[in-house]
């Protein structure tokens, strides 16, 4: 069922290699914690409402409170796949039953897609900022190519961001904080107003990964290695990805920088080695398009589990390239809104059900495991906590229909309110007293 003894099976019939250690894992999540969208990001970190900026101080400490929230839920969502071997959405089988997950299936196939697109846009435009005669298109196209090579031999390539990639990624990272935290204008003024939704931002970016943690984390040789690597990698990386991204914004102006996200890249290649040190970095950002390829090819195995995943690839791996040529990255923030809102009360879900009502026993993820309508309920409730709670804008016709909801019910929004804890709370509180009561029942 594979075509190398120590990499993924070919269809998920096959029995899933553990060959990770912790090494290898922290190397992956730390590549994919920096990322070049979080340099332009920082923007909306620093002023996520649009009309209240955050202070240096404050937006750095919600780089580090909603990094760690994040990752928490990404480490904790990459274990299940440890102990049982499967891929995230086989492991939603256990949780909604398996026709149920393949509603959750298809929405995380949708936003990989657009991950996946988001990233080859930033390789190319990147790129651009190197080599401006190169054309876009072309940039897209290699990216693309190497995205689906990698996503062929996954296991082999996360073995080589651990040995080479790594270490070139700290070196530049380390290279550009020396010159921005020494030339870099001051930033003044701003205030904690904002504080609340600038967090949700950064859990919203972490959170991203919740759907695809088990693909990665089924290949680990520990439950503890792949909860490691992905709290201790990824924090580290995000927090200066996005403090080196709020310096950037600071050099290259906050008007430009909304004007046109991709002049952020600016600072980076003016410093001395800048074009190269960015280089690595641009390279390096294949990391993030070949996950995105990866995990979709995965997830689609959830609906053909008997389908060669090198199959999907290639047409996932087109698809892709195809949605970069075209795609609208000013919906950025908005996508990023919509994701955590799914996400992170299935993950409440999960995480209760397995870890805390014993799930893990007995988790079924077989072909006709059976629909567990139950667990949809707190889903459904952890999503419409999360809009009444978030104060991130998204689109402004669906948050004019959450405005009119809290009105009719008479819900007043404070300003301290999170939606992404809000989500979790509510959906892990209603499986609790789900499962609680079915408990009593029984006796």
């Amino acid at each position: 069922m594979t075509h190398v003894a120590d990499e993924v099976p070919l269809t998920l019939e096959g029995k899933a290699p553990k060959t990770l250690g912790v090494l290898d894992q922290g190397a992956l999540w730390a590549n994919l914690g920096v990322s070049l969208l979080g340099f332009s990001g920082a923007l909306f970190l620093l002023n996520p409402l649009g009309d209240a900026p955050l202070s240096v101080s404050a937006a750095l400490i919600a780089v580090v409170v909603g990094s760690l929230i994040g990752t928490a839920m990404v480490g904790l969502a990459a274990v299940p796949g440890t102990q049982t071997g499967q891929p995230a959405m086989v492991l939603l089988r256990g949780l909604f039953g398996a026709r149920i997950s393949y509603v959750p299936t298809i929405l995380n196939i949708i936003q990989m897609l657009g991950w996946g697109a988001f990233e080859l846009w930033v390789i190319a435009k990147a790129g651009s900022a190197i080599f401006p005669s190169v054309a876009y298109q072309v940039w897209v196209i290699v990216a693309g190519v190497l995205t689906t090579a990698l996503t062929i031999w996954p296991l082999g390539a996360i073995r080589i961001l651990r040995r080479y990639v790594t270490v070139g990624v700290v070196l530049s990272l380390l290279w550009f904080a020396w010159f921005f935290l020494t030339r870099a204008p001051e930033y003044a003024g701003g205030s904690w107003t904002a504080f609340a939704p600038a967090v949700d931002y950064v859990i919203a970016l972490s959170v991203s990964w919740v759907p695809m943690a088990a693909d990665f984390a089924r290949h680990s040789r520990s439950s503890g290695a792949a909860f490691t690597g992905v709290v201790g990698g990824y924090t580290l990386a995000q927090v200066a990805c996005l403090g080196l991204g709020v310096y950037a914004v600071a050099m290259a102006g906050a008007g430009a920088v909304e004007a046109d996200a991709t002049s952020v890249f600016g600072p980076f290649v003016a410093v001395p080695l800048g074009a190269l040190f960015f280089g690595i970095l641009v390279l390096r950002e294949t990391d993030q398009s070949f996950a995105n390829v990866y995990s979709t090819t995965v997830s689609l195995q959830n609906l053909l589990p008997r389908v060669d995943r090198r199959i999907f690839s290639t047409a996932i791996g087109v698809l892709t390239v195809a949605i970069a040529l075209i795609v609208d990255v000013n919906s950025y923030g908005a996508f990023l809104g919509v994701i955590g809102a799914v996400f992170v009360p299935m993950f409440a879900v999960l995480a209760v059900d397995y870890f805390v009502l014993g799930g893990s026993r007995g988790w079924n993820t077989a072909e006709d495991a059976p629909s567990r309508w139950s667990r949809v309920v707190p889903w459904a409730l952890g999503f419409v906590a999360y809009w009444l709670t978030t104060s991130t804008p998204t689109v402004p016709q669906w948050d004019a229909i959450w405005v009119s909801v809290r009105d009719a019910i008479g819900f007043t929004r404070q300003p301290w309110m999170n939606g992404a804890l809000g989500a979790a709370i509510v959906a892990a509180l209603v499986t609790l007293l789900i499962g609680w009561r079915r408990r009593a029942a029984r006796r």
